[in-house]
């Protein structure tokens, strides 16, 4: 490799990597957790001016940069942390999708994701071998990098699941939190108004629902058996939905107010969502149509006259 090829590259990585970081603190690509969305209207007023304050100690002596690259290392830390081999957070990692492996069947496919990644590079590498482009650095890395990435790679795709089990509980969630309330209302006790659901319903929510229905059949108390549910999942409408059933049962309080109540709160919740949603696909709609069709209309709209222009017309 010359210099000049060396100079290239490192160029090249300094710039993708400024790319890089400039697309993923775009609003679409980090979105704004409700934490920071709140966090300004829950900070004390301080009158004293900005420019008096202490600036914030860097743990490293790249000065700037280190500022700059703070949330990306953040990211990071947080993305490692979620995969770490511990068996605790990925049993409730796997409770969360609903699957009855455990731990270590999960690490199993993850190092089968992996010796396939490895085996599907090393075949790759062997015919660009044969056919005379064989690079041992660019091998090296396309090995290792097939063969972490489909460890990673199955991890992703059980997020994804669970991301995509927890949407579809919530869309079902109020409607099944009614027929409960219905249920309750025409003098059903919380286990019957649950067995009705069960018999009624079709989705993730009510199989969750028939997993409490059963342990309550086999011997276990409903509170017991609603609190494994919710340390199953991790949405906080369905947390306080558990939350005040539990409440109705050990208390005797209404139970059928309490849930139209929740139901009530999960609908209005999605209609803010789907607010936000609405007002950020606007603001991405504006880049097709400053970048693609604001440009052709106006060369349709310049290109004739500077055709007539060159002509002399």
């Amino acid at each position: 490799m010359t210099g000049l090829m060396a100079g290239a590259t490192v160029c090249g990585s300094v710039l993708g990597a400024g790319l890089w970081l400039f697309l993923v603190r775009l609003p679409f690509m980090r979105p704004t957790t409700f934490v920071e969305r709140i966090g300004p209207q829950l900070r004390t007023h301080n009158l004293e001016s900005r420019l008096l304050r202490t600036a914030p100690r860097n743990v490293t002596p790249f000065g700037p940069l280190e500022r700059i690259l703070r949330p990306a290392i953040r990211d990071g830390v947080r993305s490692l942390g979620r995969i770490n081999f511990g068996a605790t957070a990925l049993n409730r990692r796997l409770a969360r999708a609903g699957s009855a492996k455990t731990a270590v069947d999960f690490r199993a496919e993850q190092l089968v994701w992996a010796a396939g990644g490895f085996v599907l590079a090393v075949g790759v590498v062997a015919l660009a071998g044969s056919l005379g482009r064989f690079s041992p650095f660019v091998a090296v890395v396309a090995v290792v990098g097939s063969a972490v990435g489909g460890f990673l790679l199955r991890d992703y795709l059980l997020g994804a699941h669970i991301k995509k089990r927890e949407a579809l509980m919530m869309a079902e969630f109020p409607s099944i939190a009614e027929l409960m309330a219905l249920a309750v209302s025409a003098g059903e006790s919380a286990t019957g108004a649950l067995d009705r659901v069960c018999r009624s319903a079709r989705g993730e929510l009510s199989h969750e629902f028939s997993r409490v229905l059963s342990e309550t059949r086999a011997g276990k108390p409903l509170v017991e058996a609603l609190r494994e549910f919710s340390a199953r999942t991790d949405q906080g409408p369905l947390l306080r939905f558990v939350d005040g059933m539990i409440v109705a049962v050990e208390r005797g309080t209404p139970l059928a107010d309490v849930l139209r109540a929740q139901a009530q709160d999960v609908r209005d919740t999605a209609k803010r969502e789907l607010m936000e949603s609405a007002g950020k696909k606007e603001i991405g709609m504006m880049v097709p149509l400053v970048f693609g069709v604001l440009p052709l209309t106006v060369i349709f709209a310049v290109f004739p006259g500077l055709a007539a222009i060159s002509l002399g017309l």
